[in-house]
């Protein structure tokens, strides 16, 4: 079988293609070697970029220290309340009542005046009468006064015998100081009642007789500190 024969031009078109596309192949390669400078205006967006994550970054690390700084303030505000809760409790618990740790003294005769009136003179077997309680100041150096129901008491007597205390019952201390211009009115109501040596609900005391009883005001811890008799008649 005859070969076709290879026209020259053809041949010459191939070797030219494969020169030029040899050429082609270079110029690419050496443009992309060669790194393009950033303009001015991706130089100043860079710059921007760079400053923002900084100022982030800062922002950032601020927020962080001052998170740790406040909790463990909270830390340490939370523990010494909890400590003086604490201590507070302690001394409830060791010291019942109240003890005087100033200079402060107690009020005696000679700084109050003790004052007791009856809201009538007559009261029916079986009923109730409410007397006034006035302690007033009149001395020179501030002082302090329980003015609870066992401190501040209140006695009804018949002749030499004793028929009610107001305390009777134990009373929480309730204690003032005491200075110039200073006056303290309270109420306490009798049910013409007789107390007996134990604390007793007041509705489960025997009532009194007819007849003239004598109501005084005074202090537990003064003898000296009381008000003037104040008769009452149980009819």
């Amino acid at each position: 079988m005859a070969s076709t024969p290879h026209s020259p031009n053809t041949r010459k078109s191939s070797t030219g293609r494969g020169a030029s596309g040899t050429s082609g192949t270079s110029g690419g390669r050496q443009q992309r070697g060669q790194r393009r400078k950033p303009s001015k205006e991706q130089q100043r967006i860079f710059r921007r970029r760079r400053i923002v994550a900084a100022v982030a970054l800062v922002l950032v690390l601020a927020f962080i220290v001052f998170c740790v700084y406040s909790l463990g303030r909270g830390v340490a505000a939370v523990s010494g309340v909890i400590r003086h809760d604490d201590l507070t409790a302690l001394t409830r618990n060791e010291v019942p009542g109240v003890k005087q740790t100033s200079g402060v003294h107690d009020c005696t005769a000679s700084d109050v005046k003790l004052e007791l009136s009856a809201q009538s003179q007559t009261v029916p077997v079986g009923g109730s009468l409410d007397f006034t309680m006035t302690v007033a100041y009149e001395g020179t150096s501030s002082c302090l006064i329980d003015v609870s129901n066992a401190s501040r008491i209140l006695t009804i007597t018949s002749g030499s015998d004793t028929i009610w205390r107001s305390d009777a019952c134990p009373a929480d201390p309730h204690r003032l100081l005491m200075s110039k211009g200073d006056k303290r009115v309270d109420t306490l109501t009798w049910n013409a009642d007789s107390t007996g040596s134990q604390c007793v609900d007041d509705a489960s005391l025997p009532r009194v007789n007819p007849g003239t009883y004598m109501a005084k005001l005074s202090l537990k811890n003064d003898a000296k500190a009381v008000s003037d008799p104040v008769p009452v008649i149980v009819q």
